[in-house]
């Protein structure tokens, strides 16, 4: 288990037995985060199918190849959303995306901010990445904000890149390196 500490929140890689907690916040936010992510089989909102990605993220976990943490308020051991590090690549690349999804309830106070910060240390202090990156749709505010707080640049835009909630939308991709972290 990795645990990263944070001042109001702390990450902490899901386990089998989070299956359940995280079937539920999936659920409760299954309208609200569907607006830019994909859509997802019935199915996807099951403490089954939620134990079955924790345990692949797990074995990914083990070859340093994607680290998948719940994202915890202090006060209430609550988990409020999650984080992922993922398609890490060694060098010559020596990167790796996040991504993350906040509780509809807690969004606006910091969380995905002190999350990202935690994830990028993490990665470009332990893990030794040179780059990090993400992508937001373009109608995403909160979450450009966010990168552009932990110091991820804009790059570009990736015209049609996913197909969400019935058609193909275009994404920023920013990005930070190790030398402006």
């Amino acid at each position: 288990m990795i645990l990263l500490q944070g001042k109001k929140y702390f990450l902490q890689t899901l386990r089998e037995e989070d299956a359940a907690v995280l079937a539920n916040l999936v659920i409760k936010n299954r309208f609200y985060w569907s607006i830019f992510e994909p859509r997802h089989q019935d199915a996807y909102f099951t403490a089954a199918v939620q134990r079955e990605k924790i345990l692949e993220s797990l074995h990914h976990m083990k070859s340093k190849r994607e680290f998948n943490f719940g994202i915890y308020e202090y006060k209430t051991r609550e988990l409020i959303g999650h984080i992922s590090m993922y398609n890490i690549k060694r060098v010559p690349f020596s990167s790796a995306f996040i991504g993350y999804s906040i509780d509809e309830m807690n969004v606006g106070k910091g969380i995905a901010t002190e999350a990202v910060q935690l994830l990028v240390d993490y990665g470009m202090e332990v893990i030794g990445l040179h780059r990090i990156e993400a992508y937001v749709s373009p109608r995403n505010g909160g979450s450009i904000r966010v990168l552009e707080k932990v110091k991820f640049q804009r790059e570009g835009l990736l015209r049609q890149l996913l197909f969400i909630n019935g058609k193909w939308e275009d994404h920023f991709i920013y990005a930070v390196l190790e030398d402006e972290y």
